[in-house]
């Protein structure tokens, strides 16, 4: 007995100090930039790891190194399209998701298979079609384009991940509701809403990230330096012609990425719950 537990207790060892070196080889990239972001530009890519000259000049000149603006109003851009889309995101994808596990209404079955058939679609084929509708309608160079679709269900995976958790929910629960008189609104926002936390919080984390680091639709829609978001803020620090600040890029780069983590560390536990008892159910 005593032997088996010395093996467990090594195999556990074992598995730790793995685990330990391959979390360090993940995150090696992020730690050699953020040791390059204290270095000057001619030491980033030498061979030593550690600064030669610690520095901070690269956080204070890259903080407003873009003429006109500086990385401030760019974070507030950011923080303010990624809130509104997190809001847009729960709002519709708890209202939907009730709708189809709870209510019984015509076509629910061809609607959720459209449903499903659209997260399947690369957001590359539908980008020329809306970028014409939104151009017709004046919203280039806005923030509408990168906020209102959250709000009429742009976002269907989020409506498949709250169907599935509701469907765990004991409809039971709806019964002794309506037995108190609850009507279905009263029900989804009493009942359901509040059991349904974990994947709020998931949908919350997935969308502020996707909206956080999201490029390639904030730099089709967005054109004045004074609507920037981090990402084309980071962007604006390579230069085609052979002149790019690293060292401020990396700088910003570990600024943009404090928001992340924080997030993450917070809300770990809620992420992870919600992934995991989402999907299990039928």
């Amino acid at each position: 007995m005593a032997k088996q537990r010395k093996n467990t207790i090594l195999t556990r060892g074992f598995l730790h100090i793995f685990l330990i070196i391959f979390g360090l080889f993940m995150l090696y990239p992020i730690i050699w930039m953020a040791f390059s972001s204290f270095k000057t530009d001619s030491d980033i890519f030498s061979s030593n790891l550690f600064p030669t000259h610690w520095i901070i000049t690269q956080y204070t000149k890259g903080w407003s190194a873009l003429p006109g603006v500086n990385f401030g109003k760019m974070f507030g851009n950011s923080f303010f399209i990624a809130i509104l889309v997190v809001i847009g995101s729960l709002f519709t994808s708890s209202l939907t998701g009730f709708a189809f596990a709870r209510l019984r209404f015509r076509f629910k079955a061809p609607l959720f298979a459209m449903l499903m058939i659209t997260m399947m679609l690369p957001s590359q084929v539908t980008l020329i079609p809306q970028y014409i509708v939104f151009h017709k309608i004046g919203w280039v160079n806005t923030f509408y384009p990168l906020i209102v679709p959250s709000f009429i269900g742009a976002s269907p995976f989020f409506t498949f991940l709250t169907v599935q958790f509701i469907r765990g929910i004991p409809k039971e629960l709806d019964e002794a509701a309506k037995i108190d008189g609850c009507n279905m609104f009263q029900i989804y926002w009493r009942i359901i809403l509040p059991l349904t936390k974990p994947a709020l919080v998931t949908i919350s984390i997935f969308s502020f990230y996707w909206t956080w680091n999201d490029f390639f639709g904030q730099l089709v829609y967005l054109n004045s330096p004074s609507k920037y978001t981090v990402a084309l803020g980071l962007q604006s620090f390579l230069d085609q012609q052979g002149s790019s600040q690293w060292g401020q890029m990396f700088a910003m780069s570990m600024l943009s990425l404090i928001p992340v983590f924080i997030i993450f560390i917070f809300f770990q536990r809620y992420l992870t719950k919600g992934i995991a008892t989402t999907g299990l159910k039928g």
